[in-house]
């Protein structure tokens, strides 16, 4: 008896882990960028479950998943860094600057609930997310965890934004706060309803996804190398959803901000200066069913010229109207280099665009530029 108990607990913790479903797309999450570089298949399943998700949002521990995530699907821990995700931020922000950031929900996965975006303020627990060939011991986790949800970055912090209490939670529950975003009722629109987008308009790969977009604050508080983490907590379900994103906050009060220098009118104010950059390319090109669109150039960071060693650029915001094809690059700060755009056909053949080659130079600031261009 003792055994088919055991064997209904698992099945049941596998139906659900079938359904639940999200994970941070902007800024580009680790989760992300690893579906991108095709190491993790599903994206949206980095899920913590069976816990006591619901009315108390920050009661259950972590465990495994971390501030950051680990997707038991495809064995992927997202709190230690790997080849694509970890060593470099994929953006940079001001302190104190206002800044728009999303995830992504599953269609058959929207569980409704509450979310949060935190950052942790402690550089040395942060550190130990981001240690090439370390996975945090379970002890440290639940660390970074605590010094994440010290940090949650308030939906009231944010002037004008709509910051309302969940319909799903009555008054006196531990779920009644409107400091953390949420959803839509569960029966009325749940977080699908957020942006009212389409469906398809951010990737997953069960049944497709719809676009949640907030505003955060960013504090005032600096790093070269620190993380953004989104807390999901279902209401449906006894699931939490964490997922990170590697980025640099600059003009805060502690450390990287810009430097000064002293002339006979007073100091001068100088930009700061990184050895990496975040940049952005956003490609129009329309392609059909099997196509992809890849960015290769005259730098290690773009193949060196080789078709096979190019970057795959996303189409989570393609459509019909406006067929966006787009990637954050991480580049060496003032390099000079030429590149193009492939598309690869599902056979592996690939077509160059025309010529001449494309020129750019990255910025030897911190700023995080976007390249806007179509296909010719």
């Amino acid at each position: 008896m003792k055994s088919i108990t055991i064997f209904v607990a698992a099945a049941f913790s596998f139906a659900t882990s079938v359904y639940g479903h999200g994970y941070m797309t902007i800024p580009h999450s680790r989760s992300r960028l690893g579906a991108e570089s095709g190491i993790d298949t599903c994206p949206e399943c980095a899920i913590l479950e069976p816990v006591e998700a619901w009315p108390d949002l920050t009661a259950a521990p972590v465990g495994r998943s971390g501030p950051c995530g680990y997707n038991a699907r495809v064995n992927v821990d997202y709190n230690t860094p790997a080849n694509t995700w970890g060593y470099s931020p994929v953006v940079t922000y001001t302190a104190g600057s206002t800044v728009d950031v999303e995830w992504c929900v599953d269609h058959n996965g929207d569980h409704g609930g509450m979310f949060a975006y935190r950052i942790c303020q402690d550089q040395a627990i942060v550190d130990k997310l981001k240690t090439p060939g370390y996975i945090p011991t379970a002890a440290e986790k639940q660390a970074a965890e605590d010094c994440f949800e010290a940090g949650t970055l308030k939906c009231t912090d944010v002037s004008g934004q709509s910051c309302e209490f969940s319909g799903d939670c009555s008054p006196g529950q531990p779920c009644w706060r409107n400091d953390w975003f949420t959803c839509a009722p569960f029966g009325n629109g749940r977080c699908q309803g957020v942006d009212n987008s389409r469906l398809g308009s951010c990737y997953t790969s069960i049944a497709g996804g719809y676009t949640v977009t907030k505003k955060i604050k960013i504090p005032n508080y600096s790093s070269k190398h620190t993380l953004l983490s989104l807390r999901w907590n279902s209401f449906q379900t006894g699931q939490i959803y964490t997922s990170c994103a590697d980025i640099a906050i600059t003009g805060g009060s502690n450390g990287g901000s810009p430097s000064s220098t002293t002339s006979s009118s007073g100091p001068v104010i100088t930009s700061p200066t990184c050895s990496t950059v975040s940049v952005t390319f956003n490609h129009k090109v329309s392609t059909v069913y099997g196509e992809s669109i890849k960015l290769v150039g005259s730098i290690p960071q773009l193949g060196s010229w080789n078709p096979s060693s190019a970057v795959p650029l996303s189409s989570s915001g393609y459509t019909s109207s406006n067929p966006l094809w787009s990637i954050t690059a991480t580049l060496p700060a003032g390099t000079s280099f030429q590149y193009k755009f492939i598309k690869v056909s599902s056979s592996g053949a690939v077509s160059w665009e025309s010529d001449p080659n494309r020129s750019y130079t990255v910025p030897s600031s911190c700023d995080s530029p976007a390249i806007a261009s179509s296909w010719r």
